[in-house]
């Protein structure tokens, strides 16, 4: 066999493995349809999860009320409560509150869960993790929020006197 007929086999080979990698790319990639599926029904999940963490923040420090969301930033829930202080002689209102939301499907597949903070009126709480939907760990999600919500409850903690 010369060299010719050894370079056409080299380069089928090649285009056979390219070919090869290509039809398990396609396999692995989630149509459109599984992947709106697949998020809705990962949303739901940490939406009962985000609920269920952000009642017991709630229990654990009286006058926190919680309320779910459903807006065009995503679903989940929030906490809010208000306080009044006095200082010098005058009222001063605090504002305090946590959100955890899913965001909606997007063309990039991806499943991201983002939480916004404020504690006695300092917006000081911001966290954001996001995963492609057909790699995305529930578990490692439900973690992350409730690590979140624990780190809130510390820095509010760590605020009232």
């Amino acid at each position: 066999m010369d060299f010719r007929e050894r370079l056409q086999r080299a380069t089928l080979r090649g285009q056979q493995a390219r070919d090869a990698e290509a039809q398990a790319q396609a396999a692995k990639a989630l149509s459109e349809e599984e992947c709106r599926r697949l998020h809705a029904s990962y949303r739901n999940i940490l939406n009962d999860h985000i609920e269920s963490c952000l009642k017991q923040l709630a229990e654990n420090f009286p006058g926190f009320n919680y309320e779910p969301v459903i807006s065009d930033k995503g679903w989940g829930g929030a906490i809010r409560r208000d306080d009044f202080g006095m200082s010098h002689g005058r009222r001063e209102n605090y504002f305090s509150r946590l959100e955890i939301l899913v965001s909606p499907h997007n063309q990039y597949h991806v499943l991201d869960v983002v939480a916004k903070g404020a504690v006695r009126n300092k917006e000081n709480f911001s966290r954001n993790h996001y995963h492609l939907l057909k790699d995305a760990d529930l578990d490692a999600f439900k973690n992350m929020i409730e690590q979140w919500t624990l780190d809130y409850a510390e820095q509010y903690a760590a605020s009232t006197s």
